[in-house]
């Protein structure tokens, strides 16, 4: 037995934690998580990057569970630690244990726990991580009423260890729809800068003059609770956009501190330098290179663009993990692979150190290389079933495709290779919500005028029927029509059999919408006709699309079914899904203009199916018109005018009515006319407004008259303007406002993460809201005022 003197009560002690001089911003849902793993884990490390709250969250986590431990709450600060062999005899100072014993250190602290009820709070183990394992392992062996809390850059990796990643503070958006001023100053990031810049600068507030400012400043720095506090700091010297404006030079700046903390922790420079301290030298080159990345990365391409020189492609992986293990990058899990992003003060801190090493233009051209190569992959395997995956791939990846796009044209093939690389990205262009993106990338090219050789000359003339169709989509006919009589000279000049198939192709579609549509019949046979000939299997479909529609138009039954089930066959041959939906919305034209309702109702219904799971907006909209109009024909009014309420949502985000499909507006308008004249002005505008107020899942979820179990009316309730959950969503809001994650709730309710998801997205638009902490403010809200929060489902 070693004889030790300690000045611990047998009784209940208040241990050795500080108090706190600042507010504790947040972090609700993590306590309560630290909490809950301590009472069944004797081991529980919070990891996150350095300035990102481990130890406040740790220290106010113990503060709450003290009572739990008799003997106390001991927190041992291990920062200023360089040696891994006064490790237990820190320890036990922190522990106030006095000894006169020449026994070792480790004996000693064993000892003393042995029989005792306490939580060793160890703070800062990253630098000592073998050593803080080996302690940690050796007390829970000889103690067992003792629990660990370790807070480090990266998991012990001792035996029953539970991690908990500890993420940012939840940030505002500042692009979309704003809450309410009060619902913005309580989110996380924001409360904590508000907080921190009125004790710099007394009569500080967040207002509707400078919220946008705020938001933008606590984007800037991730919602590092450390980078925020030294930012806000500064407002004793500079206003809030100055402070902005600054913030590109953000490791100059933040170097303000309290002098009261170790000196790495009083600059964003000096913390971040600790954490790539910590890194081997083949991490640290792992890091600098990976900063070239826009949004993440997925394994191939960190294993593309980072290795070599230096890095075998093989080892990548081992130095993702271990980079991963401390914190600099951050695994996250994708519906079709993991992928791995860095928040934006890694990246740039990164980003300088590959300056600083003479690496960076050849990262840049690595990284143009591989998302070139990306694109004109993506471009080949269009047509077959990988489709849906590569649509997904380079959504996953836009970041990446437009740092890329916007690198090419310091580059000596900048015109050409940028214009190839926006053309080969067309499909991305227009399935996704970057249609007006693409249109610029492929003008900004075009603008820079051909280069001399007869290559130019091709990428110039495909790039122009490329980015006539994105005109044409967005109804703008007349730069469309130069486009495409520039295409068609240079496909004439170059002999470029495909330039002139989708030159005549798209030229058929200015006629449609021009009401030309005998005209069009001739443009199309003759794109058809041409790729064809080239084998080109994504021209032969798009011209059968649009000669089934023209034939309709028309009123050449036979033939527009005939076009229509080529194009099928072709599709189903070759396993494609996204021209298929498109031709199964006109045949459904073709069948509502029959009368076959029901027949135009299940192809509809099919290809909206497809179109939802692609995320396909354009193609959204248009499937849904058709069946706001075979409602209008079925007499259900109260629902066609529900759905041409969506439509007012649909169209308005592409910015153009019936895009590409313009030929289609007088079904439109009869529609309009028909079913506003059946229901009367006041119903028909109530039931468009129910429509328009629909989140998009829902929107389509109502269209393909799913049970979907909720209420699809954002009614107000008692004349106070808030819209009324139905009563899942009013469950599902009371978890979110408990700090609960999608998961747990998911698991809490016994339904999917994804339908949780979906409820919690439907909730946030129906509050106008973007973030949980608004919806939070708003439960607590509720509950204060007694006012109904929900209704049941139905009309």
């Amino acid at each position: 037995m070693t004889a030790v003197t300690t000045t611990a009560s047998r009784g209940r002690h208040n241990g050795g934690l500080p108090s706190e001089v600042t507010s504790f911003v947040g972090r609700r849902h993590e306590v309560a998580e630290v909490r809950r793993l301590l009472g069944a884990s004797r081991a529980v490390t919070l990891t996150g990057t350095g300035g990102v709250g481990k130890t406040r969250l740790a220290v106010r986590a113990g503060q709450e569970v003290r009572r739990a431990f008799r003997d106390g709450v001991w927190l041992v600060e291990l920062a200023a630690l360089s040696d891994p062999g006064l490790l237990a005899r820190v320890v036990a100072e922190a522990l106030e244990i006095r000894t006169r014993s020449a026994a070792p250190p480790m004996a000693v602290l064993t000892e003393h726990l042995r029989g005792r009820q306490a939580l060793v709070i160890l703070d800062n183990c990253e630098h000592l991580l073998d050593a803080c394992a080996v302690l940690a392992d050796t007390l829970l062996r000889a103690a067992p009423e003792v629990r660990i809390l370790a807070t480090s850059r990266q998991a012990l990796g001792i035996a029953g260890e539970q991690s908990v990643p500890v993420p940012p503070l939840t940030l505002p958006e500042c692009e979309t729809r704003q809450p309410s001023l009060e619902a913005f100053a309580q989110g996380e990031a924001v409360r904590l800068f508000a907080e921190r810049a009125s004790a710099a600068f007394p009569g500080f507030a967040v207002t509707e003059d400078n919220r946008d400012v705020v938001c933008r400043i606590v984007r800037r720095l991730d919602g590092l609770p450390l980078a925020i506090e030294l930012a806000a700091v500064r407002l004793r010297a500079l206003s809030v956009q100055q402070l902005l404006e600054r913030l590109d030079d953000r490791f100059r700046l933040l170097s303000a501190g309290s002098r009261a903390v170790l000196p790495r922790h009083q600059t964003l420079r000096a913390l971040i330098d600790w954490s790539y301290a910590l890194c081997s030298e083949e991490e640290r080159l792992l890091w600098r290179r990976a900063s070239v990345f826009a949004g993440g990365m997925d394994l191939e391409a960190a294993e593309t663009v980072c290795s070599g020189d230096g890095i075998a492609r093989e080892d990548v992986v081992d130095l993702v993990i271990g980079l991963v293990d401390k914190c600099v990058l951050a695994r996250e899990d994708h519906q079709d692979g993991v992928r791995y992003a860095m928040l934006e003060t890694l990246r740039a801190y990164g980003a300088e150190q590959l300056e600083a090493c003479g690496e960076r233009e050849a990262l840049r051209r690595r990284h143009r290389g591989y998302y070139r190569d990306l694109a004109a992959r993506a471009r080949a395997e269009l047509f077959g079933p990988g489709q849906v995956w590569w649509f997904r791939r380079l959504r996953a990846e836009h970041a990446n495709l437009r740092a890329a796009l916007e690198s090419w044209p310091a580059t000596p093939d900048g015109c050409a290779g940028g214009l190839s690389m926006a053309t080969d990205l067309l499909y991305h262009w227009i399935t996704s919500y970057y249609l007006g993106e693409g249109r610029g990338w492929l003008e900004r090219g075009l603008a820079a005028g051909p280069g001399p050789g007869r290559e130019d000359l091709r990428v110039r003339g495909h790039a122009l029927w490329a980015a006539a169709w994105l005109a044409i989509i967005q109804a703008d006919l007349p730069a469309a029509t130069a486009m495409l009589r520039e295409g068609h000279r240079i496909g004439e000049q170059v002999r470029e059999e495909p330039i002139l198939a989708y030159v005549a192709l798209f030229r058929g579609m200015v006629d449609m919408f021009e009401g030309r549509a005998g005209d069009a019949v001739g443009h199309y046979r003759e794109a058809l006709e041409r790729h064809r000939r080239t084998g080109d299997m994504v021209g032969v479909a798009l011209a059968l699309i649009r000669l089934s529609l023209a034939y309709s138009f028309l009123g050449r039954p036979q033939e527009a079914v005939e076009a229509g089930r080529e194009c099928l066959a072709v599709c189903e041959a070759h396993g494609e899904g996204w021209h298929r939906a498109y031709m199964m919305m006109a045949l459904g034209v073709e069948l509502w203009r029959q009368g076959d309702l029901a027949g135009a109702t299940e192809l509809e219904r099919e290809g909206l199916a497809f179109d939802r799971s692609m995320g396909d907006l354009l193609g959204v909209g248009v499937t849904i018109e058709v069946l706001a109009w075979i409602a209008a024909a079925q007499g259900d009014h109260r629902r066609a005018a529900r759905l041409l309420g969506v439509l007012r949502t649909v169209w308005g985000a592409l910015g153009a009515p019936l895009s590409g499909y313009g030929h289609l507006a007088g079904y439109h308008e009869q529609c309009e006319a028909r079913t506003r004249a059946a229901l009367g002005e006041a119903a028909f505008e109530a039931q468009v407004r129910r429509g328009a107020g629909l989140g998009r899942e829902e929107a389509v979820a109502y269209a393909l008259q799913e049970d979907v179990r909720r209420d699809v009316s954002p009614d107000l309730d008692g004349g106070k303007g808030d819209p009324v959950l139905t009563r899942r969503e009013s469950e599902i809001a009371g978890l979110v406002a408990q700090g609960m994650t999608n998961k747990e709730i998911a698991a809490s309710l016994v339904i999917a993460q994804r339908t949780a998801e979906g409820h919690i997205e439907h909730i946030l638009a129906k509050l106008g809201f973007n973030s949980r902490a608004q919806i939070a403010v708003w439960v607590g809200d509720r509950a204060r005022d007694g006012g109904p929060a929900e209704r049941e489902p139905g009309d």
